[in-house]
């Protein structure tokens, strides 16, 4: 095999063509947003197994299926602020919050632990996340969207120190 057929199969093995940069994916000759290459493998299929639960929903017209899709890929950066770019401000508290109900929905019979949104969205730097994590759980748990706990009991996030878990709330 020739070196350019062998880069070619490595090519096809890796996934889709990419950009240069990294930042999309060549897709029938169109571009598209890549994911972030700095969420965890483990975090990574769980946000791709809701995104394709959430795309089967809207193939079965279920109610907010669409608003699903959105998280999904919101979280995985595909969507919203550009994940190169965005570390903070309103786009990224977007981000998080899109993480805390995606994550939330894939494990709806368990909890999450704040520190997987912020490895999802903060990359090798995620423990300097986790304030803004919290924070964005705290705005959640106020519409209802989320349920904080620690030691299986209802709290505050915002009057509450040390480790909490995060479920999915009444409306969400």
């Amino acid at each position: 095999m020739a070196e350019h057929e062998r880069d070619a199969a490595h090519e096809r093995d890796d996934g889709p063509e990419r950009t240069p940069d990294g930042h999309h994916i060549i897709v029938n000759g169109r571009r598209w947003r890549a994911s972030d290459p700095s969420i965890p493998d483990a975090l990574r299929q769980e946000l791709v197994d809701e995104l394709m639960a959430a795309r089967r929903a809207v193939k079965a017209s279920e109610p907010d299926a669409r608003r699903r899709v959105q998280d999904a890929k919101n979280a995985l950066g595909e969507r919203g602020a550009p994940w190169w770019e965005a570390r903070s401000g309103d786009a990224f508290d977007e981000r998080i919050a899109a993480a805390i109900r995606a994550l939330t929905r894939k494990r709806s019979d368990s909890s999450i632990c704040p520190s997987d949104v912020a490895r999802a969205v903060g990359g090798e730097g995620w423990r300097a996340r986790m304030d803004d994590v919290r924070r964005v759980a705290a705005e959640l748990a106020a519409r209802d969207e989320i349920v904080v706990t620690q030691k299986g009991e209802r709290v505050r996030i915002d009057e509450t120190r040390g480790p909490i878990r995060i479920r999915r709330g009444p409306a969400l």
